[in-house]
């Protein structure tokens, strides 16, 4: 798995994503993820960059305290840090949700956790992909380990909103925003999610999962 961004500290840096980016063809078009980690992704972490670049105090601290403690930012960069942190940090976890030719359907803890908590993987499957077709403008859908109840939830996330760890675990990650999918799909979201499924890395979803699971037994 690559470094976790969650633990970045200023200057944050963009990571090379875990692939080609050809590599998820012919699901996701190369074209669109050039575009939307080269560009979108690396826009978010200039502008995080540049919102903390006269605070040598805020320049300690992670990407993970930064937006955990967002409202105790100074009120002229707040917005800057929760929007462009919250992109940053979510579109790795995006990134880190996909690979070429994956495990069709997840094994183990994870796949036992979905049949409990959803009734089957293909009922969570289905449910995962209507939230998602339904969120309305721009955002995210996870697929969460939360840990007050030691359950799987699906959770929308508005705009550059974030799970935070104390709270819940992103085991899966999907991006709703229209420039995820417009170049190849257009306005067709249900067909990009209907692709997003045949290139869901399972592994790194049970890895995460099991990183919850095993937090909330401490």
């Amino acid at each position: 798995m690559t470094a976790d961004v969650s633990r970045q500290t200023w200057p944050f840096s963009l990571p090379d994503l875990p692939y080609a980016y050809e590599a998820l063809e012919p699901h996701l078009d190369a074209p669109t993820l050039l575009i939307h980690h080269r560009e979108h992704h690396a826009t978010y972490v200039r502008k995080l960059n540049e919102a903390l670049a006269k605070d040598s105090d805020l320049q300690r601290l992670t990407l993970t305290q930064l937006l955990r403690d967002a409202g105790k930012l100074p009120e002229a960069i707040r917005a800057a840090v929760k929007n462009n942190g919250g992109g940053h940090l979510n579109h790795d976890l995006f990134w880190n949700s996909l690979a070429p030719a994956p495990a069709r359907a997840p094994r183990g803890a994870l796949g036992e956790a979905l049949e409990r908590d959803f009734g089957s993987f293909d009922a969570f499957r289905t449910r995962f992909s209507d939230t998602a077709a339904k969120h309305f403008a721009s955002g995210w859908v996870a697929l969460s380990f939360q840990q007050a109840s030691g359950k799987l939830a699906i959770v929308e996330l508005a705009n550059h909103e974030v799970l935070l760890g104390a709270e819940a675990t992103t085991v899966l990650m999907l991006d709703v925003w229209e420039h995820a999918y417009y170049l190849k799909f257009q306005n067709r979201r249900p067909q990009f999610i209907d692709a997003f499924w045949n290139v869901v890395d399972w592994r790194k979803a049970a890895e995460r999962f099991e990183q919850g699971a095993s937090a909330s037994d401490v």
